[in-house]
């Protein structure tokens, strides 16, 4: 089975093993039924053998995890691989070394492909956070065995089937983040499903220069406002952006803040919240919503000075009433700091793939599951 075990890791030790835990109920409810279950996974992006990327300290905090010994082979295909497999007995997992240590796996070899699939009888993919990427232990693999999805990829597209296909009404969104740039594929697609979009975060600025306002020295894209003109023009009421800003002359904690309104930021001084007015009026356009779909923070929420609007924002969502959907490591991040967690319907670990879900796209790894 494919999982994403694909952890942040620093000399050995896991800082966040949320990832780990979404992988233990399919992997247990295998085992408890009798089954060998030979785990594969990626570790990062290495260049051929990397041993700081191997995923042995995965194995021994999978074990912790599932409460039950969990087997390592040194390799994912080959000797290392078949003797692991061949000592195993009924209810045993073994998670084989990480599949990325093989340039084989990125691109989507069918020999490699067939070598990951001679090890096991059926297929089970629950790393939906993979399965953007049409990669060998992702897509290749179903080519040669019975293809399933696992509850952890189930969950997913479940929600997200919810939350985008068939919400309930009146559906908003809130995007936030950086850049307009990398979010315009989400804010085309989403501006056509929703009831209002409601833009913060640095990409609020790009929207404002767009329309001619003073920035500051906030962080402009240039090269993304024709971008952000076409979404506002296509987007037209439905679009809302703040209406005051929160600024400072740096981004850094304890400077001192202003709040500025949207249209007359001063020259020095940069946008690093939404403002007051803003919260009441997000605040306000949401309640009563009957689906909510929530990525990127709406400031700088790793400064603490910077993290109200966010939190705001975020308790909004949470106390809507309405279906809610989270998605994005950024506002993953934010809603476990802000002490957010555990308020929202779902809260997808898809990172990019769920980025991909959201613009639309049809992911190669889901695909070869209804082909399958």
């Amino acid at each position: 089975m494919r999982e994403d075990l694909n952890v942040p890791m620093s000399k050995g030790t896991i800082s966040d093993d949320s990832r780990i835990r979404a992988a233990v109920p399919t992997v247990l409810h295998l085992a408890q039924r009798g089954a060998i279950v030979i785990v594969m996974s990626h570790l990062g992006r290495p260049k051929g053998v990397e041993p700081d990327l191997s995923l042995r300290p995965v194995a021994m905090h999978l074990a912790r995890a599932l409460d039950r010994e969990v087997h390592f082979a040194e390799d994912c295909v080959g000797e290392p691989a078949l003797t692991a497999v061949g000592k195993l007995s009924n209810g045993q997992v073994l998670l084989l070394e990480n599949v990325r240590f093989h340039p084989e796996e990125e691109a989507n070899d069918p020999d490699f492909a067939h070598r990951l699939a001679s090890l096991g009888e059926l297929y089970v993919n629950d790393a939906f956070a993979a399965s953007h990427r049409a990669h060998a232990s992702v897509v290749g693999i179903a080519a040669y065995l019975p293809a399933f999805a696992g509850e952890l990829m189930e969950a997913e597209l479940t929600a997200l089937h919810q939350a985008l296909d068939n919400p309930r009404r009146p559906m908003f969104a809130v995007v936030g983040g950086a850049k307009v740039s990398t979010k315009v594929g989400v804010l085309r697609n989403l501006m056509k499903k929703v009831d209002a979009l409601l833009v913060g975060g640095a990409m609020a600025n790009t929207f404002f220069k767009a329309r001619g306002y003073p920035t500051g020295s906030g962080l402009v894209e240039d090269s993304a406002l024709d971008e952000a003109k076409e979404v506002a023009r296509k987007a037209d009421r439905k679009l809302l952006l703040p209406v005051d800003l929160v600024c400072a002359r740096r981004m850094e904690p304890g400077q001192p803040l202003r709040i500025m309104d949207a249209d007359a930021v001063e020259a020095g001084w940069m946008a690093l919240d939404i403002g007051p007015k803003s919260v009441a009026l997000f605040t306000h356009r949401l309640q009563g919503a009957g689906a909510i779909v929530w990525n990127g923070p709406l400031g700088v929420s790793e400064i603490r000075d910077f993290s109200d609007g966010t939190k705001a924002i975020g308790e909004a969502i949470a106390n809507s009433g309405g279906y809610t959907l989270v998605g994005g490591g950024d506002t993953v991040a934010a809603i476990e700091a802000l002490g957010l967690s555990g308020r929202y319907s779902h809260v997808s670990t898809g990172g990019g793939a769920t980025l991909e879900y959201l613009e639309g796209k049809e992911l190669p790894g889901i695909a070869i599951l209804k082909e399958a």
